[in-house]
């Protein structure tokens, strides 16, 4: 058994929940069990705040740290605060610039910015269940003029991941950080805020040395992430880019592979 107290980072879409939301209690019980033997088990998501706090729940977790919005905003659990949780930390960016230049070559896309803790703006909404919390539509200027945010999405339909990192370059992004999901999908953050800077305040709050940490994913956006951990860990299931940056590979979602990592911890 691991006696130091280590920083657990874990992903949640593909890594604990698989692709129809489902917890299995194999996962759920293996981050109970390494909670109980005093180690630190940190949510780590592209998920909104609003989004996060149910699957908390569904793992026991009130108490501890969670990171959103790619690294954008940083909550620690509090049971006693108002909806269960207090903002240690949140990043922002003036969205304006990056919106206009996505719109003159994406003028069919949707895009929305988050409301920390409350749910999205829009210019017009997403289907059902892609976007969580309260949803206010507003026109396009409002949306561009509205001030800093913590994240911008932007779902395109008709792009492909490729298309989305190839606008990106064409466009010259690099005051932003961007993070490609799935197919329709791109995430827009602050410049060189990820899930790995946010983690890195986490650890340093909590007395962990870096040696003494462990992430767990399988997406693009947790690339970072897994180069940060001493231990990196990468589903089964990720494609060849995001296992080629991890320290080790683990068995796919349908295998409980996150947690055959965790139960290592014991």
């Amino acid at each position: 058994m691991t006696s130091q107290p280590w920083l657990v980072a874990l992903d949640i879409d593909g890594t604990l929940l698989d692709y129809d939301q489902t917890l299995s209690d194999v996962v759920r019980d293996a981050v109970r069990d390494v909670r109980a033997a005093g180690h630190h088990v940190v949510l780590a998501s592209g998920r909104s705040l609003i989004a996060m706090t149910p699957v908390a729940r569904l793992l026991g977790i009130e108490t501890g740290w969670m990171v959103c919005s790619n690294g954008s905003v940083t909550v620690r659990l509090d049971p006693d605060r108002p909806g269960g949780w207090v903002v240690e930390q949140i990043e922002t960016f003036d969205p304006e610039p990056a919106l206009r230049l996505l719109r003159q070559e994406l003028p069919e896309a949707r895009f929305a910015v988050e409301d920390v803790g409350v749910g999205f703006r829009l210019n017009e909404l997403f289907p059902d269940g892609e976007l969580d919390g309260e949803h206010s539509v507003v026109d396009f200027e409002e949306l561009a003029a509205g001030g800093e945010v913590t994240r911008v999405v932007v779902r395109s339909p008709d792009a492909t991941s490729t298309d989305f990192h190839r606008l990106v370059e064409r466009l010259g992004l690099d005051d932003v950080t961007y993070a490609v999901g799935w197919t329709a999908w791109m995430d827009i953050a602050p410049q060189g805020v990820t899930k790995a800077t946010a983690l890195d305040h986490v650890r340093e709050r909590l007395g962990v040395e870096p040696a003494c940490t462990l992430a767990v994913g399988d997406g693009h956006n947790d690339v970072e992430m897994l180069r940060w951990a001493a231990r990196g860990v990468a589903m089964g299931h990720a494609d060849e880019a995001v296992r080629a940056v991890a320290d080790e590979v683990t068995g796919t979602i349908e295998e409980d592979g996150a947690a055959t990592v965790l139960r290592s911890l014991l």
